[in-house]
């Protein structure tokens, strides 16, 4: 075990992926000798060669496209995407190409060994361009995987897992807490199941869900709800894209009661599919209506980012209605 931040561990991750597997690749905006705007990438390319680790034009369609022609060719592609607010002008290559390749070949060809690595979410004052949480777009495309790490452990098993599996994998980072969350990381190459929720902590009145960077939200309002004598079971999704119905089915069985917590706006975000699948497969358990604690229906606001967050206290409180319900 080695003690490093959420950085460090994705680094060490694309490290030991590329030291593996000699076809790997790594490429975006300023991931070469500058080691990316975050310094994800940093060391890379001088270990690795200009070959291996490179920098890209700023065309994020570009890079994408890229990518879609190096992985349907044997290449492992793991692209980064500097901020997940520009993965938008990708969006047609990511949504229409790689998810669909495999597919539209018959299982001809297919872009298997791509990942796009990108920086999502707020809390940094980074405003409107620089903030936002984009997730909710890609799981309704068929053909992708979402991934979603909550600290460096995750961060590193989770990402290995992602660049070795057979399917296009879009892999976002809590930018937030790439230097602010610290941990025990395992030594060497380890990967963690995909499409696998895990309990965080037990409890027998609520159930938790997050993903990401509110984790550490939702782990502060169950400290806040255990002073009122409230017991918390926390999951931590994981995977959006494939996400585990069965474990949150089960815990909710066991509680009754479900919130959904994520930093994305209310209205289509992730949090409402969760609901719908969760109100089918436990309509007869529930003892109180799912709760939603999201982020707001607006631009992302620079100066009224405290007021955006669905932080701990709104989190507590939403606990608070539901299990008073």
């Amino acid at each position: 075990m080695a003690e490093m931040n959420m950085l460090q561990a994705v680094n060490e991750a694309l490290s030991i992926a590329m030291q593996a597997d000699e076809r790997m690749v790594v490429f975006g905006e300023d991931v070469g000798h500058f080691g990316g705007v975050f310094r994800a990438t940093s060391g890379l390319q001088e270990k690795f060669g200009r070959d291996r680790c490179f920098n890209t034009p700023l065309t994020e369609q570009g890079i994408a496209g890229f990518a879609n022609g190096l992985a349907s060719n044997g290449m492992t592609a793991v692209a980064e995407i500097q901020f997940a607010d520009y993965i938008f002008p990708a969006f047609d290559q990511i949504v229409n190409e790689s998810a669909k390749f495999r597919y539209r070949s018959g299982n001809e060809f297919d872009v298997g060994g791509l990942v796009f690595r990108t920086p999502y979410g707020g809390g940094i004052a980074g405003g409107h361009y620089h903030s936002q949480s984009p997730e909710a777009y890609f799981t309704q495309t068929p053909g992708l995987k979402v991934v979603v790490p909550r600290n460096p452990e995750q961060a590193k098993g989770l990402l290995l897992a992602s660049i070795r599996d057979k399917n296009p994998v879009i892999f976002f980072e809590p930018k937030r807490l790439y230097r602010a969350s610290v941990g025990e990381v395992p030594a060497g190459d380890y990967e963690i199941e995909l499409g696998k929720a895990e309990v965080v902590r037990e409890g027998k009145d609520i159930t938790l869900v997050a993903w990401g960077a509110q984790m550490e939200i939702l782990e502060k309002a169950a400290d806040m709800a255990a002073k009122e004598g409230i017991s918390c079971e926390i999951i931590d999704l994981r995977t959006l894209s494939p996400w585990d119905i069965d474990t949150i089915a089960d815990s909710v069985k066991k509680t009754g009661r479900l919130l959904v917590n994520h930093e994305a706006p209310l209205t289509g975000g992730f949090a409402g599919e969760i609901a719908a699948t969760i109100q089918q497969e436990c309509f007869l358990y529930l003892e109180s209506p799912i709760s939603r604690v999201c982020g707001l229906d607006t631009p992302y606001p620079l100066i009224h980012e405290k007021e955006y967050m669905p932080d701990a206290f709104k989190t507590f409180e939403a606990i608070k209605a539901s299990v008073t319900f």
